[in-house]
This record gives C-alpha cells, sequence and structure tokens, in this order.
C-alpha cells in the first residue's frame, strides 16, 4: 500500500521489545481476558452478536477515561480479521482521514480484506470532519469505530450518530479492577522483568482509589515496580504512586454532580448534599458556581416555607468571594445543611411559570383603571377609584388587581408558608369566598 499508516495485524505481546507504556502492553487480545463492561460484551448481547454475525458499520464508544473503549475496537477488528488504523482526533486532519480511507480502499481491492478505522476522541473533530467519514461508512470501504468521552447527542453530528450503533462503557468497580490486576500480574512482572510483590491491601486501595480506569491502575503499578527500593510493594507506596487521587470531572461529571447535589438537598438528606458538596470541592468545582446553586436552590424549593434559606444562600455567596478556599467549604457546608434540612415548598417557582405561561400564550390583561398611574396617557378617574388598603382595620381591602379569576401562587402546608396559607384563607373569608 503506497502510504506511510500503521496497518495493526495481531501478533504476539513478546514479538518485540516492549517501548510502549505497560498498559497499552497489555492491551486484551479477546474477550476471554476483557475485564468489565458484562453489559456489552456478555455472551447474547447486542454488541457481541454485532460482532460475531459482522454486521455493524459504525460503532460509537462513550464512557469515561481507562474503561476500554481502545481495546475494545481492537478486539472487533481481530474478531472480524481486518486491518486496524487508529487516529486520534486530537491531532488528526481530514488528509489523515482521507488517507486512511484510501488504505482501506486498497486493502478491499487488493487482498478483499475489511479494515476498522478507529477514531480516539471523535468529538475533538469539528462538523466537516466528521461528516467526511459518513460515505466511506455507507458504501463499506471502513468500519467505522469512534470513541469518545462526551455525550454524543451533544457532541457528535445527528448524521453521524443515526449510521452508529452507541455502547456506553462504566467505570469499572473495585473487583473488576482487583481481578485485573490479579489476572495480569504474571505478565507484568516477566514483561518488566521483576522480582516484587504486593500486598492484598496495597492491590485493594489502587482498586477502590483509580477511580474505575484500569488505565491508571495499571501506570501506577509500572510506576511502583520502575521505582522500587524494596521485594515488597504496600499501600504506603502504591499510596505515593498514585499521588493525587483522579477525578473525572469533565463537562459531563460537573453537570451530574450539580444534579446529584441539588436532588440531594431537595430530598432532604444532608449527608449526601455534603457528599457531593466534597465530591465537587476536591474536583476543583468553582465555589461561585456551588454558591449560586444554593441560592437558586433556597428560592426554588425551599422557598417561603423558610424565608431566611435564600438569606442564608445569599450571604454564603458573599462570604466565599471575600474568604475563598479552603475555609469556604465550612460556609458552603453551613448553607448546604440548612438549604436540605429546611421545610420545602416550590410553590413560587410554580406560581411564576403559571403565570409566564399564560403571559406567553394568552392576550395580556388589561391593567385596570383604579390601579394605573395618574399621570399616564389614558387615565380615567371616573372609571374606578383605588382604595389605599392601609386604611382599613386588617390592612385588606376587597379590590380587584388583575381583571380575572385565577390562581398561581398555592402554599403548602409546610413551615412559614403554612402560615401565609392560613393568612390567605383568612382573606378569603374576608372576601366572602368559599373554599
Amino acid at each position: 500500500m503506497s502510504n506511510n499508516l500503521k496497518v495493526e495485524t495481531p501478533m504476539s505481546l513478546f514479538d518485540h521489545p516492549r517501548i510502549e507504556p505497560l498498559a497499552a502492553s497489555l492491551r486484551p487480545m479477546g474477550f476471554e481476558d476483557f475485564f468489565g463492561q458484562e453489559h456489552l460484551t456478555a455472551e447474547g448481547s447486542l454488541l457481541r452478536r454485532s460482532i460475531e454475525n459482522d454486521c455493524f458499520s459504525s460503532i460509537i464508544f462513550t464512557g469515561p477515561p481507562g474503561t476500554g473503549k481502545t481495546s475494545l475496537a481492537s478486539i472487533i477488528s481481530k474478531h472480524t480479521e481486518a486491518d486496524f488504523i487508529a487516529l486520534s482526533a486530537i491531532d488528526s486532519s481530514v488528509g489523515e482521514v482521507r488517507k486512511a480511507v484510501k488504505a482501506a480502499d486498497e486493502a478491499r481491492k487488493f487482498s478483499g480484506r475489511k479494515t476498522v478505522l478507529f477514531v480516539d476522541e471523535i468529538h475533538r473533530f469539528n462538523k466537516a470532519q466528521q461528516d467526511s467519514l459518513l460515505k466511506d461508512i455507507e458504501n463499506g470501504t471502513v468500519r467505522f469505530i469512534g470513541a469518545t468521552t462526551h455525550n454524543p447527542g451533544f457532541y457528535l453530528t445527528p448524521a453521524l450518530t443515526s449510521r452508529s450503533l452507541i455502547f456506553t462503557l462504566k467505570p469499572l468497580e473495585a473487583p473488576e479492577i482487583r481481578a485485573l490486576l490479579a489476572a495480569k500480574m504474571p505478565r507484568i512482572i516477566k514483561e518488566l522483568d521483576a522480582e516484587i510483590s504486593f500486598t492484598d491491601e496495597a492491590l485493594a486501595y489502587l482498586s477502590e482509589n483509580c477511580e474505575g480506569d484500569a488505565r491508571r491502575a495499571l501506570t501506577v503499578i509500572e510506576l511502583a515496580i520502575k521505582t522500587a527500593d524494596k521485594k515488597e510493594m504496600g499501600r504506603d507506596e502504591l499510596q505515593e504512586c498514585l499521588q493525587v487521587k483522579s477525578y473525572k470531572y469533565d463537562a459531563d461529571a460537573h453537570y451530574n454532580a450539580a444534579s446529584a447535589f441539588i436532588k440531594s438537598m431537595r430530598g432532604s438528606d444532608p449527608d449526601a448534599a455534603v457528599y457531593w458538596l466534597a465530591y465537587m470541592l476536591e474536583a476543583g468545582e468553582d465555589i461561585r458556581f456551588i454558591a449560586r446553586r444554593i441560592m437558586i436552590f433556597a428560592s426554588e424549593d425551599v422557598g417561603n416555607a423558610d424565608p431566611r434559606a435564600l438569606q442564608l444562600a445569599v450571604s454564603a455567596s458573599q462570604a466565599v468571594d471575600i474568604v475563598g478556599m479552603p475555609e469556604s467549604r465550612i460556609i458552603l457546608s453551613q448553607a448546604v445543611t440548612y438549604c436540605a434540612t429546611a421545610p420545602k415548598s416550590n410553590a413560587a417557582y410554580k406560581a411564576v411559570n403559571l403565570a409566564l405561561d399564560d403571559v406567553r400564550n394568552q392576550r395580556s390583561q388589561t391593567i385596570p383603571m383604579h390601579l394605573r398611574d395618574p399621570r399616564s396617557s389614558g387615565y380615567n378617574p371616573n372609571e374606578g377609584n383605588y382604595v389605599y388598603p392601609h386604611n382599613s382595620d386588617e390592612a385588606y381591602v376587597k379590590q380587584e388587581y388583575m381583571g380575572v379569576e385565577t390562581k398561581y401562587y398555592q402554599p403548602v402546608e409546610r413551615g412559614y408558608e403554612k402560615k401565609i396559607k392560613e393568612r390567605m384563607d383568612y382573606w378569603k373569608k374576608l372576601r366572602g369566598e368559599d373554599d
């Protein structure tokens, strides 16, 4: 083939000296040594059936780093006896994609071999680059597999996603990481030519703290072996190699954590709310973003059931701007636990949404004459006089304020809003209205 692209064919791990990272050289060769993602790789699953029947044209794998997206793509190429061309969308151009497609076309014409074109970080391709793949996917020149850590619905073009099977990979659970390390350890020791062992406590610690990222776990093991000054490695050594715990805090994690945070407060669970607060803080979330979310929550979900919640949230927002981290964690925790344990009402939130719906979708109400500014054009005092409520004993008078009968604000029987409801019911009686 007249190109410089690397086309991989199956070979033994030990056919050549290892010059790549350990995690890359230990990629599984087949489903039998692939760990995790049972929902995708189990016998009878849609992915397995698509591969075994050789009937896919385009696949998108989405999921966090280190969950096996690249490994699965490589396994698929081996299982379907196809050449494997790997590109990274970070540093590949449309021209390089065209070279890959040309190589695949030549392989099909001259040797009858199929080609799997794998593009890692496919979300980094712009619309034109993504669309450049469509024709060759449809005519069968390449079997396309894309990998992304982002939501395909937001970051990939509809034209590409509509032609693809989309599979989501999940972070590996600690037992899966532990099983992977146990299975790979003999090869790791042989590959690195090391005489070393790891305590069960050390491997358990690493399995729990690599955040479901198999590649990170193997990278830590490699570093520990290469820097070892003893025959047996314990938890302290792996903890040092792990250094700062990794957090998968991309755009999806940002929104998911914020969602879990808000829903925990709404569910009146202060422990869960503080956990998600701590998670966001440790991942480096902007404390002003957190403070804004608490202010919104205090009004949307607590509302008049406890009006002090909004006051506290605003005060917390001002305080974190002045104080900064790490002390702001205390201020945020106070606001979060207060809001989580406060009585809840979304009556004010619902009221303004109902009113906005009427304003947008119905004819605008005419402002009653007695409510208009006397200085405005068209004002006619003969069409009604405004009655000043403070001149009455109850500071309340029966008077029309909108022109139509409707109810937007309906307070709940919780917290301070219960008192508001009692007051509104009393005014009803003064107006002579029945419940």
